[in-house]
């Protein structure tokens, strides 16, 4: 039977370039001679960790920061900027997720939002991976486009297609 996974994978030597850009790209600016910046990837984790002298400059970073990585061709989505900036002394430091894996919860969003269109496919949950099976690649096809359409918060990749 045909069949594909859902999964919401980060290059990790992709995001590396992307931030690398980003560093190179703020110690050039004019807007931030002089300023301290610090933007550090800590892979084990998957954590961005930026330090700035003000909350101005942080909205300017995060800016550049999604932009580059836009360019770079990873999604904007990936970064989880939910949580708030705190000032530590004279900084302002910001710890930023990187998204990578469907989280439980996602998985039974994307379940939900197959089930409901109606088509005859089967949708399992594997970890962090969503296996969708179906009989005809017609329908299999009809599920990534709901899923592009849906606006889940999360970026998809769909890999392994099996005909």
């Amino acid at each position: 039977m045909p069949s594909f996974d859902i999964v919401s994978k980060v290059d990790l030597q992709t995001l590396d370039n992307a931030i690398n850009t980003v560093k190179k790209e703020i110690t050039n600016r004019f807007d931030f001679k002089g300023s301290h910046v610090e933007i550090e990837l800590n892979k084990k984790e998957l954590v961005l960790n930026v330090e700035v002298d003000s909350d101005m400059k942080l909205g300017q970073v995060l800016d550049v920061l999604v932009s580059r990585s836009m360019r770079q061709g990873l999604d904007a989505t990936i970064y989880d900027l939910s949580k708030e900036p705190y000032q530590s002394g004279k900084v302002f430091k910001k710890d930023i997720p990187v998204r990578n894996g469907i989280k439980q919860e996602d998985a039974k969003k994307i379940v939900k939002l197959i089930k409901d269109a109606g088509l005859k496919v089967q949708a399992a949950i594997m970890d962090d991976i969503v296996r969708v099976t179906g009989k005809k690649i017609d329908d299999l096809q009809e599920v990534i486009q709901k899923a592009k359409e849906a606006n889940l918060g999360i970026p998809l990749q769909y890999i392994n297609m099996k005909s």
